[in-house]
């Protein structure tokens, strides 16, 4: 009789939202701010004990890999106070030995002190910094309640999370403008002693009618299959071939002078899919759907995108995390996502790169009419065409056992590899 076949259960990934949309900056291009409107007036954004404790376990319990990585983000998670994320380790404790716990905390900084980076230490949590560049570019957008520019207390928070030794990323934003300083933003992070870095694209549409209903500001996703009236994007958005331009001037400079000592999280990405690896972030992968959003009060949503209530797939209080994932699935969001892009997509060179991006986004039509193409697509096409020649010297040097950093010796002239003699 044959042995029984293992079924492996696929992972997921949760961005908790501990404290809500509740925030101390006022950034112009938030999508989030506004879903403070989904609660009622008076509603409490502080995550109860029975609230994180059902998670943690939950989380734990649905979790196959051997890894756990919380993600603690906002809204502003420090707001809650230190204690909170004390409390936080502590209900983690009993699973530390059957799993691996690690967490990570995204913040604006403004409230870092020595206690917050000295428990960050001891604690190791890995930090993401919402930082956009140098002052002027940060200031922009990114803004406190007065609006006045938190560039100089952001930077405070980095030193001293760099006194204190704890790990952390920046998270750059970028929007119409920034896109036309490529090199002054990355060479500011470098300055600064920023080894991590990842870029996000500012992607936002002026508000429909139905949006204005549920008092929100910014347009609810694309629906896929169907074309999308309300093309209208926001002043900050960025624009498509700038996008891909700015990426590829940060490539150049990377490729010349950096590989292996800064680590940008975008061009990691494009590696990893390049070697045949299932991507590391949903936006680029063949399907979606196990990247949920979890609000303060349990409620589960089927993406951070997609926080609005025909979206959400139950709450930890009255339910299994992991059943609403599989649910969520079964029912067709996340395949949904290359199920219905456009042949234009199917056909492309470089599919495999992105496929379709992030389905909030693919409210553009291709040039045949066809709708469901992602708003970025121009840059992104143009992005991966243009560093598949880096890519491949990447891999032809991971086949021989030599690292990556050797692509700086080869990238102006031919990649030549050298082992050393074998011994007899």
């Amino acid at each position: 009789m044959d042995a029984p076949v293992e079924v492996r259960r696929a992972g997921l990934h949760v961005l908790a939202k501990p404290i809500g949309a509740v925030c101390d900056i006022a950034c112009d291009y938030c999508f989030y701010l506004e879903k403070r409107e989904l609660y009622p007036r008076g509603e409490h954004f502080k995550m109860p004990d029975e609230v994180l404790a059902r998670y943690i376990e939950q989380y734990v319990e649905a979790q196959p890999t051997p890894v756990v990585e919380f993600v603690w983000h906002g809204g502003e998670p420090t707001l809650l106070g230190v204690d909170f994320f004390r409390r936080v380790v502590e209900l983690q404790k009993p699973y530390r030995d059957r799993k691996e716990i690690r967490n990570t905390l995204q913040t604006n900084a403004l409230r870092l002190d020595d206690e917050w980076c000295a428990f960050f230490k001891e604690n190791d949590f890995f930090v993401g910094v919402s930082l956009d560049g140098p002052r002027e570019i940060h200031d922009r957008y990114r803004k406190d309640r007065h609006g006045q520019g938190t560039f100089a207390r952001v930077m405070e928070g980095v030193r001293l999370l760099q006194k204190h030794g704890v790990e952390f990323n920046a998270l750059a934003c970028v929007g119409r403008e920034t896109a036309y300083r490529p090199l002054d933003v990355y060479r500011f992070f470098k300055e600064a002693g920023i080894r991590y870095v990842q870029f996000t694209p500012i992607v936002e549409r002026e508000p429909d009618e139905a949006t204005k209903v549920i008092k929100l500001w910014l347009a609810r996703p694309a629906v896929l299959d169907q074309p999308e009236p309300n093309t209208r994007v926001t002043p900050w958005t960025v624009e498509p071939e700038a996008y891909g331009d700015f990426l590829i001037a940060i490539y150049e400079e990377w490729v010349r002078k950096d590989v292996g000592s800064v680590f940008v999280m975008n061009f990691e990405w494009a590696l990893t899919q390049w070697l045949g690896e299932p991507s590391p972030v949903c936006i680029f992968s063949r399907q979606c759907g196990r990247a949920v959003a979890m609000e303060h009060d349990g409620s589960v949503f089927a993406c951070d995108h997609y926080v609005y209530p025909e979206y959400k797939l139950g709450n930890v209080l009255d339910g299994n995390l992991g059943a609403m994932v599989e649910g969520s699935v079964a029912s067709g969001f996340g395949p949904h996502k290359e199920a219905t892009l456009p042949r234009y997509c199917r056909e492309c060179e470089v599919k495999e790169a992105c496929w379709g991006g992030c389905p909030k986004h693919r409210f553009a039509t291709t040039p045949d009419g066809e709708p469901g193409l992602h708003y970025l697509c121009a840059g992104y096409k143009k992005f991966f065409r243009h560093i598949r020649k880096y890519l491949r010297a990447m891999t032809t040097l991971l086949e021989n056992d030599l690292p990556v950093s050797a692509v700086m010796r080869a990238v102006d002239g031919p990649l030549i590899i050298s082992r050393a003699p074998e011994s007899r």
